[in-house]
């Protein structure tokens, strides 16, 4: 790819917008500068495709941003979120309510991991985290033991964009110009050498929980609240857990009397051929984190589901029945419309019997990445379910550079992956088939040929 970043072949996007429109728009993890000058824009999608303003077809590689593994524009959706926008378009959820919040709460109970009970509905994946921590550091004060407020997370993980999940998280790039955040201390990543090129879980790894371990003594137990980690981690490129990496993290949590936290805003709701990471990896948290494809993405909606005994514990602590238990929440909590686009995309992703779809096909879309092997500048390859992160090779004093231009490279073929860091991250919609899985992977490779 050219150095100068003006030379890239203008789609025709940018005539959609006056510059002033494009000006206007702050946008989120995005080079602002670089996109401004030569826009990607999508016009509407459906299917495993988005179409862009100037007409062309692009296969999503992604499911949106890990969001529609349904597939884009589901009628049973769309006609759902028109219905309720129509009859209830806002309801208070503060002392007030509306059935589709209680019916999707049994829903996720249903889908969850048993002895999971309790639903709290937030509007994203980073509220989400930021409300398990304050659940955690309440229930440890109700619980007559107000000193257990630090956190412990994982190098590498990522916990959305608020300042709790900042914290927690382990990514130095989405912290470092924004000062403290939350108390809390990380445990390494579990990227090894020794398991370049593993499919699905390394084999080697699991000893790197025991140091857990030594936080607890460095940090004691009593002032630790809980230990945050997704099962999975997405966004750092795809980082499934080593063998046996989880159970032993829950053992550790319930040595030192810890709370755990899975956050599974991406490994959540099918991606990891079941309905949750934690059932797929046979441990249960404390907590939980859903988003994205609680609603396919159709809709803003989160949801933090708790063991029935730290809502018990919220509920004994109380005071009297008329008084707030947990002083917690937004405007938009359980808001109707996204309520209704969640019962219908669940709806979907049972009837159709999605995440069982995905662990039949999980095999094959593990054999098509691997090919990559081999080819110009890649260094690993990891995946699980229905994800894959590829690392590549730094360029030299810019070392994010190449996969922003393979995206670009894979854009211009008719392709949308997810470039971060070193890595270019695969995650298709729970409906592809094998001949897209298999175009998906040769314009990859294609692209990566194609770089200098």
């Amino acid at each position: 790819m050219p150095d100068n970043l003006e030379e890239y072949p203008n789609t025709g996007a940018s005539q959609t917008l006056s510059e002033a429109e494009l000006r206007a728009h702050w946008m989120p993890f995005t080079g602002n500068r670089q996109f401004k000058r030569q826009p990607r824009l999508f016009s509407s999608a459906e299917g495993v495709y988005y179409t862009t303003v100037d007409g062309r077809k692009v296969f999503d590689g992604l499911s949106g941003l890990w969001t529609c593994g349904l597939g884009h524009c589901r009628a049973e959706i769309s006609e759902a979120v028109s219905r309720q926008v129509a009859s209830l378009d806002y309801s208070p959820g503060f002392q007030y309510g509306h059935p589709l919040s209680f019916k999707l709460a049994h829903k996720v109970v249903e889908l969850t991991p048993d002895c999971l009970d309790q639903v709290f509905f937030t509007d994203s994946g980073s509220e989400t985290i930021d409300t398990a921590l304050k659940m955690a550091r309440g229930y440890w004060r109700n619980r007559g033991l107000p000193g257990k407020t630090k956190f412990i997370g994982r190098v590498k993980g990522y916990h959305g964009v608020n300042y709790g999940g900042i914290g927690v998280g382990g990514i130095g790039f989405n912290r470092k110009l924004f000062g403290q955040a939350v108390d809390a201390d990380h445990i390494p990543h579990t990227v090894l050498p020794e398991n370049t090129f593993s499919k699905g879980l390394p084999d080697a790894g699991a000893y790197l929980a025991d140091e857990l371990e030594e936080l607890v003594l460095l940090h004691d137990a009593s002032n630790i609240a809980a230990v945050v980690v997704e099962p999975m981690s997405g966004t750092a490129g795809v980082l499934p857990p080593p063998k046996g990496y989880l159970k032993r993290l829950r053992e550790i949590c319930d040595a030192h009397n810890l709370l755990l936290i899975f956050d599974e805003v991406i490994t959540g709701l099918g991606r990891m051929g079941a309905y949750t990471g934690a059932e797929e990896f046979g441990v249960t948290p404390d907590i939980l984190t859903l988003a994205k494809q609680i609603t396919n993405g159709a809709q803003p909606l989160g949801a933090v589901v708790s063991k029935q005994e730290i809502y018990d514990t919220y509920m004994d602590q109380g005071g009297p029945d008329y008084m707030v238990e947990f002083p917690h929440g937004y405007t938009y909590s359980a808001h109707p419309v996204a309520c209704a686009a969640g019962l219908a995309a669940l709806d979907v992703l049972e009837r159709e019997k999605l995440p069982q779809r995905v662990k039949a096909m999980s095999g094959y879309f593990e054999q098509a990445v691997h090919q990559l092997k081999g080819a110009p500048y890649v260094e690993d390859i990891r995946n699980y379910g229905f994800a894959a992160g590829i690392s590549l090779q730094h360029c030299p004093g810019e070392p994010l550079r190449r996969p922003f231009e393979l995206g670009l490279k894979c854009f211009e073929k008719g392709f949308y992956v997810r470039w971060g860091g070193d890595t270019v991250q695969l995650a298709p919609a729970f409906v592809v088939t094998e001949e897209q899985i298999d175009s998906l992977i040769n314009a990859v490779g294609e692209a990566l040929h194609e770089l200098p």
